[in-house]
């Protein structure tokens, strides 16, 4: 119609609403960003306030996937989302429900997210037990400057992890939505002497 402005372009919940507006008028940046908004809500980053099943959930993925955690301080789902890092530096984030997600370029930069904790410190906060010394500027954990060395049971796990992880994320569009559920198995299989691809595939002809 002559004088109206094409809305063919916008997601259609959005377009709608536009199209039925007396004026009919190009949106503005800010009603496409409340138009699209998700159930997100900035979080304070005091992990202590964190429920314990949102953090038996962390807890689980940092037993497999890696040993120290940020949280953004966006939360989705039952928790903020969060990113682990294993002992070969490499890093995976997961939403507030503990699925696989692909994090924003500086979702985790300084600023948008917390320090970083260990395994034993997300236990402890789980029990009501942390109580960690903080930065006035950064809000980072101070924790004890010697490290220990990652063992040979350690590193092994860690790549194999890692070439499961990389296998998931190059298939991931071909792959089951529930392969998920079966990531021990296919962890137990590589660990065996399986390749990513032969352990996907056992899985994938036991189950689909």
């Amino acid at each position: 119609m002559e004088g109206q402005t094409d809305f063919s372009g916008w997601p259609p919940r959005i377009a709608d609403f536009l199209f039925r507006s007396p004026r009919a008028r190009s949106p503005s940046l800010l009603e496409v960003h409340i138009l699209t908004t998700t159930r997100s809500k900035r979080w304070n980053g005091n992990i202590e306030s964190l429920k314990a099943d949102y953090l038996t959930g962390v807890i689980t993925q940092m037993d497999t996937y890696g040993d120290r955690v940020q949280f953004a301080l966006v939360t989705s789902g039952n928790g903020p989302r969060y990113q682990l890092t294993n002992s070969a530096g490499k890093k995976m984030a997961f939403d507030g429900n503990h699925h696989l997600h692909h994090p924003e370029e500086a979702e985790f930069a300084p600023g948008n997210s917390t320090g970083v904790f260990t395994l034993e410190q997300i236990k402890l906060a789980k029990v009501g037990g942390l109580k960690p010394a903080r930065t006035m500027s950064t809000g980072t954990v101070k924790r004890a400057s010697t490290t220990r060395a990652p063992s040979a049971a350690t590193r092994a796990k860690d790549l194999v992890d890692s070439e499961k992880y990389e296998y998931f994320k190059a298939n991931r569009s071909t792959l089951p939505d529930t392969i998920g559920e079966h990531s021990t198995e296919i962890t137990a299989m590589m660990r065996a002497g399986m390749s990513a691809e032969q352990a996907f595939g056992e899985v994938l002809k036991k189950y689909f």
